[in-house]
């Protein structure tokens, strides 16, 4: 039972070349007001400011893959952001009432996603608000990635029960769009907001049902023995993310231009189609289940 959020942290920069967080966490820094709340301190933290320098992904490893809990109690971890990680959770998740009670953490993609909220888990508190802010912007969509325990998760947003990632799409790596600069911050606004009313004893009232796209797998290129890629997204299913993928229906094309369909047996509803940065992790795209959850 949450009640009382005291400090919540806004992250950026987990990946250097997302630029709509990092951007955001220097405007926020710089002019605190824009996120100041009576109720409770609003924080800011560019995480990977060494990739964000160098407009590159990462240095050594994926930072928002060291946060398995495992992995920050080993010493023996000493790239830059297994360290990095090590520094984040003393600072957000390790020192008493210092600690978040809630993060927002930010990411751009060159998927399709348009305005995304990832959870990483079902706490009743992040269901009512994604309820919230997809009743009052139907741009924005619920994927829920959530793992059995927290040691299990490796992002950020293992740190703090409360809170979420917000992915905003289409983007180049390493690009600002004003437009969804402009989304983002406002979906930002709209959450301290809520968490502000939230504090005062305000609930505020949301759909009885939320529709979720809940996590199945993933599923990667077509490709030779050597590992080569020989086939791409199919142009019938680029920039579809979200949209009903049924059986039969066209999701790779061959260099030959022979089309490879979908041999599942039901329909799933793909995101994160053709994300640049997913290519050296082996995923094409992945596969979620449209629900509608009762809150």
């Amino acid at each position: 039972m949450v009640n009382q959020i005291n400090r919540v942290a806004i992250v950026g920069g987990t990946h250097g070349n997302e630029f709509t967080g990092a951007y955001l966490v220097q405007k926020f820094t710089k002019f605190p007001e824009l996120i100041t709340r009576r109720s409770f301190e609003t924080v800011t933290l560019l995480a990977n400011p060494q990739a964000f320098a160098a407009t590159r992904r990462y240095v050594d490893k994926d930072l928002n893959r060291c946060f398995l809990r495992q992995d920050l109690e080993n010493p023996n971890l000493n790239s830059y952001e297994e360290l990095q990680a090590k520094s984040i959770q003393n600072s957000l998740a390790a020192n008493g009432d210092k600690q978040a009670d809630f993060i927002l953490d930010l990411h751009s993609t060159t998927s399709n996603m348009g305005l995304t909220i990832i959870l990483v888990n079902t706490h009743p508190f992040n269901l009512k608000l994604a309820a919230y802010l997809s009743e009052i912007n139907p741009l924005v969509k619920v994927y829920c990635c959530s793992f059995k325990s927290v040691e299990e998760n490796p992002f950020v947003n293992s740190l703090c029960e409360l809170g979420f990632a917000i992915e905003v799409g289409p983007i180049a790596q390493g690009v600002l769009k004003a437009k969804l600069f402009q989304q983002t911050e406002e979906l930002i606004h709209t959450i301290l907001d809520y968490i502000e009313r939230f504090n005062q004893g305000e609930i505020l009232a949301t759909n009885e049902t939320l529709t979720l796209y809940h996590h199945l797998s993933v599923v990667d290129y077509p490709k030779q023995q050597d590992g080569t890629i020989y086939a791409m997204i199919h142009p019938e299913l680029q920039d579809k993310d979200y949209q009903a993928l049924n059986p039969e229906d066209p999701m790779f094309l061959t260099f030959e231009n022979q089309t490879i369909v979908y041999q599942g047996e039901s329909t799933v509803w793909p995101i994160f189609i053709n994300e640049a940065a997913y290519y050296e992790k082996g995923i094409a795209m992945a596969f979620t289940k449209k629900e509608q959850l009762k809150i």
